[in-house]
């Protein structure tokens, strides 16, 4: 595989996979009538398929597609072909896009593949675009995991593997909604394209130039976009998402000599570069999060009266939040709306490390000749990456002057991403808000996320479509973690809802009845596969109606 990772895209032979991969069952003729009797024989089939589903996950969690390191690259590109295996054989169009190479640990290897997919062509009904991807984080066990992290394993109903929520198992509960409708002949209401890539855990590169390039293709005739990238606020209530902030992200080093230097003999007769990046460091941010850079806060748009009130309906207790954070004191924001909201829709500063300066056991008496101080600021409706950056600059450089030191300062920035928000009351929020509470029998709070999904915001200016995110994972899952999960509930629980038969769509204007179907098969993610799918089959009479 190494020998086939330079400069020219690879892709695992496809007999190779046909000795890993579960087989889909056979398509059987299509249905066109729904009965009582139809759908029980739908929900016992989808409740004795529990322990196939999983079997799928499993298989997935197996392949260690970590893009950020180049001797695991293969197994990215083993992944992709993967879901492309499993998307053909339920009749599904695919595409391998090649977006390039990238230099990785100095050489210059191929980035994986994206996935173009595609499930029905129907000219009258709808087309949904569902955006994931198949890489994951790093992992190792000596890390501090308590199991193997590529060996999906079960305990106490969690399965446990890298990858299991961030995004490997959304992105199979597609396709086993997809495979449970083919099995039985049940048609989807709505025909689905998939972008699913490989690069989203270091990066996305390549992803923007593609969007924008696809806009005019495969994403042509899309009329709406769904990502499931997020979490719930809790682990007990849905949500709907409709912000995310952005980010800046900074290196400023300080250089004060060519060599380390021996405290001893140099020590309090020259500028040292530790010092002054430590008292630079120190006039970003106060103890309380306010960031200090003149200006910075200018631009954040104002709270007004509406958003207010959002904050107020959410279920949210700032103890749980410190425990869950694993805080040795309290919070420096006691009420639950303050915290929510310097979490969500202020800007923040945070410092994450020094490079160059001596880390290790023990004592070391030298004075670092360089260092590189680490540190972002997350964006918010109106700020601007560009604007952020210069006015970051200008205070860098004063405040050098100020200290009055001989060495010498700079500061550059990458990972500029801008925030993005949503009216939640647009429609098609109205249509997910209401098909979430008809799964889960409760009105989803409305939530932003403080993270920073910039795909986004490139998916709504290039289609020009709308964008709703909606949460599949729980807040405990531990995406990027130690001991990643997905609950078993949350992927192939088989109790279905007690209102699955409740037909929302007379509930909005016929402008809104495909949307809300939509949503509802978004939904096949966002509480099980399996209740998910007993919920699509259940409203796939009122749509044949349409």
């Amino acid at each position: 595989h190494t020998a086939q990772l330079f400069k020219t895209p690879i892709y695992i032979d496809q007999d190779h996979q046909d000795q890993t991969m579960s087989e889909p069952a056979p398509k059987q003729a299509k249905s066109s009538v729904w009965t009582e009797e139809v759908s029980k024989r739908f929900f016992e089939f989808i409740d004795s398929k529990q322990d196939t589903y999983i079997e799928r996950l499993r298989e997935a969690v197996a392949i260690d597609s970590v893009s950020s390191e180049i001797a695991r690259r293969p197994k990215v590109i083993e992944m992709a072909n993967w879901l492309k295996q499993w998307i053909e054989k339920l009749d599904g169009s695919v595409i391998m896009k090649d977006i390039g190479t990238q230099v990785l640990e100095g050489q210059e290897v191929s980035l994986p593949p994206v996935l173009l997919a595609q499930y029905g062509t129907d000219p009258s009904k709808k087309t949904v675009c569902v955006y994931g991807h198949y890489d994951v984080q790093p992992a190792e066990k000596s890390d501090g995991w308590d199991t193997e992290p590529f060996v999906l394993t079960e305990q106490d109903g969690r399965l446990c593997g890298r990858g299991s929520s961030d995004d490997k198992g959304p992105v199979l509960g597609w396709l086993c909604a997809i495979e449970a409708s083919r099995e039985l002949g049940i048609e989807f209401p709505v025909n689905i394209k998939m972008v699913f890539e490989g690069m989203e855990e270091s990066g996305s590169i390549g992803m923007d130039e593609l969007i924008r390039e696809e806009a005019k293709g495969f994403l042509a005739d899309v009329d709406c976009i769904c990502i499931s990238d997020n979490y719930w606020l809790g682990t007990t209530k849905p949500c709907v998402t409709y912000g995310l902030r952005g980010i800046c992200y900074f290196f400023l080093t300080v250089e004060g000599s060519s060599k380390d230097l021996h405290s001893g003999v140099f020590g309090g007769a020259v500028n040292e570069a530790m010092i002054d990046l430590v008292k630079l460091l120190s006039t970003l941010v106060d103890v309380n999060g306010n960031i200090l850079i003149p200006g910075i806060t200018d631009t954040v748009a104002p709270l007004t009266d509406e958003e207010k009130k959002t904050y107020e309906a959410i279920e949210f207790n700032v103890d749980s939040f410190k425990k869950d954070a694993g805080l040795v004191g309290g919070v420096p924001h006691s009420t639950k709306e303050m915290t929510l909201m310097r979490r969500w829709r202020y800007p923040s500063l945070s410092i994450h490390g020094i490079e160059g300066a001596f880390s290790g056991q023990g004592s070391k008496t030298v004075i670092p000749r360089k260092v590189v101080g680490k540190f972002s600021i997350r964006l918010v409706p109106d700020q601007h990456p560009d604007d952020i950056y210069k006015k970051v600059k200008e205070h860098i450089i004063k405040e050098h002057t100020n200290l009055g030191s001989h060495t010498k300062v700079s500061i550059s920035s990458e990972h500029g991403g801008r925030p993005w928000v949503a009216d939640f009351s647009h429609p098609n929020y109205l249509a997910g808000r209401t098909a979430t509470k008809e799964v889960y029998g409760v009105e989803p709070d409305l939530t932003r996320e403080g993270g920073s999904i910039p795909i986004t915001l490139t998916f709504e200016e290039a289609t020009g479509k709308n964008v709703l995110l909606l949460p599949m994972g729980r807040s405990d899952d531990g995406a990027h973690s130690q001991n990643e999960k997905l609950d078993r509930d949350n992927y192939v629980n088989g109790a279905a809802m007690s209102n699955i038969h409740t037909d929302p769509l007379t509930r909005y204007q016929n402008r809104l009845k495909l949307t809300i179907a939509f949503y509802l098969i978004s939904l096949v993610l966002t509480k099980s596969v399996i209740s998910g799918i007993k919920l699509l089959a259940s409203y796939l009479f009122h749509l044949n109606d349409l």
